[in-house]
Protein backbone atom coordinates (compact mmCIF):
# COMPACT_ATOMS: atom_id res chain seq x y z
CA UNK A 1 0.00 0.00 0.00
CA UNK A 2 1.30 2.86 -0.95
CA UNK A 3 1.29 6.29 1.22
CA UNK A 4 -0.59 9.08 0.53
CA UNK A 5 1.22 11.73 1.80
CA UNK A 6 -0.15 14.48 4.01
CA UNK A 7 -3.64 13.39 3.67
CA UNK A 8 -2.68 9.94 5.54
CA UNK A 9 -1.52 12.47 8.12
CA UNK A 10 -4.40 14.53 8.59
CA UNK A 11 -6.76 11.22 8.49
CA UNK A 12 -5.05 9.28 11.10
CA UNK A 13 -5.66 10.71 15.04
CA UNK A 14 -2.57 10.72 16.52
CA UNK A 15 -2.38 10.49 20.56
CA UNK A 16 0.12 13.29 20.71
CA UNK A 17 1.25 15.96 18.46
CA UNK A 18 5.26 14.71 18.48
CA UNK A 19 3.84 11.49 16.76
CA UNK A 20 1.70 13.71 14.16
CA UNK A 21 5.86 15.23 13.46
CA UNK A 22 7.06 12.07 13.47
CA UNK A 23 4.70 10.82 10.87
CA UNK A 24 6.03 13.87 8.82
CA UNK A 25 9.09 12.88 8.80
CA UNK A 26 8.58 9.47 8.28
CA UNK A 27 6.73 10.53 4.95
CA UNK A 28 9.60 13.46 4.16
CA UNK A 29 11.60 9.96 3.69
CA UNK A 30 9.28 7.39 2.00
CA UNK A 31 9.05 5.14 4.93
CA UNK A 32 6.29 3.14 5.48
CA UNK A 33 4.50 3.18 8.52
CA UNK A 34 1.54 2.23 10.73
CA UNK A 35 0.33 3.68 13.07
CA UNK A 36 -0.15 1.95 16.34
CA UNK A 37 -1.14 -1.25 14.67
CA UNK A 38 -0.04 -3.97 17.47
CA UNK A 39 -0.87 -4.45 21.20
CA UNK A 40 1.57 -6.74 23.13
CA UNK A 41 0.20 -8.28 25.64
CA UNK A 42 3.11 -7.93 28.56
CA UNK A 43 1.57 -8.82 32.16
CA UNK A 44 -0.69 -11.61 32.63
CA UNK A 45 -2.62 -12.81 36.41
CA UNK A 46 -2.40 -15.91 38.26
CA UNK A 47 -5.19 -17.63 35.38
CA UNK A 48 -3.62 -16.23 32.50
CA UNK A 49 -5.92 -13.00 31.67
CA UNK A 50 -3.81 -10.45 29.94
CA UNK A 51 -4.08 -7.42 32.83
CA UNK A 52 -1.48 -4.97 30.78
CA UNK A 53 -0.60 -4.35 27.09
CA UNK A 54 2.06 -1.79 25.42
CA UNK A 55 0.98 -0.56 22.03
CA UNK A 56 3.99 1.24 20.22
CA UNK A 57 3.80 3.95 18.44
CA UNK A 58 4.43 3.00 15.20
CA UNK A 59 5.86 0.01 13.05
CA UNK A 60 7.80 0.32 9.78
CA UNK A 61 6.96 -2.63 8.10
CA UNK A 62 10.20 -2.56 5.03
CA UNK A 63 12.34 -2.36 8.58
CA UNK A 64 10.51 -4.77 10.27
CA UNK A 65 10.90 -2.23 13.37
CA UNK A 66 8.80 -0.94 16.11
CA UNK A 67 8.90 3.06 17.37
CA UNK A 68 8.30 4.59 20.62
CA UNK A 69 8.21 8.19 21.36
CA UNK A 70 8.75 9.65 24.45
CA UNK A 71 8.46 13.38 25.67
CA UNK A 72 7.15 12.91 28.73
CA UNK A 73 8.90 13.56 32.17
CA UNK A 74 11.37 11.15 33.73
CA UNK A 75 8.98 9.39 35.85
CA UNK A 76 6.49 8.46 33.21
CA UNK A 77 10.02 7.59 30.88
CA UNK A 78 11.17 5.02 33.58
CA UNK A 79 7.33 3.66 33.44
CA UNK A 80 7.44 3.35 29.45
CA UNK A 81 11.24 1.96 29.19
CA UNK A 82 9.86 -0.92 31.66
CA UNK A 83 7.31 -1.88 29.44
CA UNK A 84 10.11 -2.03 26.68
CA UNK A 85 11.93 -4.04 28.41
CA UNK A 86 9.31 -6.36 29.39
CA UNK A 87 7.96 -7.03 26.05
CA UNK A 88 11.33 -7.40 24.69
CA UNK A 89 11.44 -10.08 27.50
CA UNK A 90 8.50 -12.10 26.16
CA UNK A 91 9.01 -11.16 22.43
CA UNK A 92 12.51 -11.26 21.52
CA UNK A 93 12.30 -11.17 17.82
CA UNK A 94 10.37 -8.00 18.18
CA UNK A 95 12.29 -4.69 17.18
CA UNK A 96 11.49 -1.91 19.43
CA UNK A 97 13.82 1.55 19.25
CA UNK A 98 12.80 4.42 22.08
CA UNK A 99 13.10 8.05 20.90
CA UNK A 100 13.60 10.27 23.79
CA UNK A 101 12.57 13.41 24.12
CA UNK A 102 16.14 15.02 23.37
CA UNK A 103 16.63 12.59 20.14
CA UNK A 104 12.97 13.38 18.44
CA UNK A 105 13.87 16.97 19.27
CA UNK A 106 17.10 16.75 17.56
CA UNK A 107 15.19 15.36 14.53
CA UNK A 108 12.72 17.97 14.66
CA UNK A 109 15.48 20.18 14.38
CA UNK A 110 17.41 19.44 11.77
CA UNK A 111 13.87 18.65 9.46
CA UNK A 112 13.10 22.70 10.42
CA UNK A 113 9.77 21.26 12.66
CA UNK A 114 11.03 22.84 15.61
CA UNK A 115 12.98 26.09 17.01
CA UNK A 116 15.28 25.93 19.63
CA UNK A 117 13.93 28.48 22.51
CA UNK A 118 16.34 31.55 22.73
CA UNK A 119 18.14 30.61 25.93
CA UNK A 120 19.13 27.24 24.11
CA UNK A 121 20.89 28.64 21.16
CA UNK A 122 23.54 30.47 22.61
CA UNK A 123 22.90 33.76 21.71
CA UNK A 124 24.05 35.69 24.81
CA UNK A 125 24.77 39.27 24.92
Amino acid sequence: MANTGASRIDTTLFAHPSEREAAKILEFYRIRWEYEPTSFPIAFDKKGNVIQSFTPDFYLPDLDLYIELTTMSQKLVTKKNRKVRRLRELYPDIRIKIFYQKDFRSLLLKYGLYEKPEADRGDRE
